[in-house]
């Protein structure tokens, strides 16, 4: 492994992220190259977590845009403070000035309402990591604005003219492919594919994450998550759920996994009721089995 790409791994554990040297290269080399990085992936892989991390790694600010179906671009790049605009309108009216006295007055910086876009353009305090979050969710007409905005970090407002970056952003975008992105916003971008973790990963975060689990019910909660998520599910859980459960085992003092104690916490891994009565009703007995079998080595 090069220097820089195992300073980058270890760099991001010290930040709590357990990086196998391609999640180090791509973060890397987005930081060095200054390009765009598309994380891809299922629910809950800790594709949110690399910006959060780079920006923790950088100490900078972290600016988050959360796509959702209809999100525009006003909603994602400024507004104007209506309510302020027309009280100063009313004030200046009083005051007897002008029509163009008054449109400068109330179409200036002070009366626009950043949102996270034009944030991450205009923040003069040095470049800060913009995540782009579920870009999959919004609609082509956006990405087709995101594409904009990411090649030239400019953006016109017609009441003020151009506003351009003076800091270009660190930029990181998820995906949960619940649509194709477009070729031309692909290109743009250096790209990651993020697979749930292996079995020994997973101990480590579990270990890193949740410091109060022992190494014995670390690697039980491990093997029975790498079974549950070969199991016919509607919602696989993630890592997320992975520290959530051990979390909640911590704080029921339980140092192994137990019929009773697992059925009652179910709710901690699976988000789906038809996910929550299968597991139960059949393969309970099963992946307790496994995860209490097989052994794993101390990382």
């Amino acid at each position: 492994m090069r220097p820089e790409i195992h300073a980058m791994q270890e760099a991001m554990e010290r930040h709590g992220y357990i990086a196998e040297p391609a999640i180090a290269t791509a973060v890397f080399l987005a930081k060095e190259m200054r390009k765009p990085l598309l994380v891809e992936g299922e629910a809950g892989v800790g594709k949110t977590e690399i910006a959060k991390v780079l920006a923790r790694l950088l100490d900078t600010e972290l600016i988050r845009l959360q796509c959702y179906e209809g999100l525009d671009v006003h909603t994602a790049l400024y507004e104007w403070n209506y309510q302020r605009q027309m009280l100063r309108l009313r004030m200046a009216e009083q005051e007897g000035r002008g029509p163009s006295e008054i449109e400068e007055i109330i179409f200036g910086r002070s009366y626009l309402l950043e949102r996270p876009l034009l944030r991450a353009i205009t923040r003069r305090e040095g470049p800060p990591v913009l995540l782009v979050d579920e870009v999959d969710r919004s609609d082509d007409g956006f990405e087709a604005f995101l594409l904009e905005i990411l090649s030239d970090f400019q953006v016109t407002i017609p009441e003020l003219g151009t506003l351009r970056a003076e800091h270009v952003p660190y930029v990181v975008l998820t995906s949960n492919r619940s649509r194709e992105l477009g070729d031309a916003l692909r290109r743009r971008c250096l790209y990651l594919y993020i697979e749930h973790p292996s079995l020994e990963k997973e101990v480590r975060i579990i270990r890193a994450q949740v410091p109060g689990a022992s190494q014995r019910l670390a690697e039980e909660i491990g093997r029975f998550m790498q079974a549950l998520r070969g199991r016919r599910l509607a919602k696989s859980p993630g890592v997320a759920e992975t520290i959530d459960w051990a979390q909640a085992l911590i704080r029921l003092h339980r140092e192994h996994l137990d019929a009773e104690t697992v059925e009652e916490t179910l709710g901690c891994l699976l988000k789906d009721r038809h996910d929550v009565r299968d597991v139960t009703s059949a393969d309970l007995p099963s992946l307790l089995g496994q995860a209490r079998d097989a052994e794993v080595a101390a990382p």
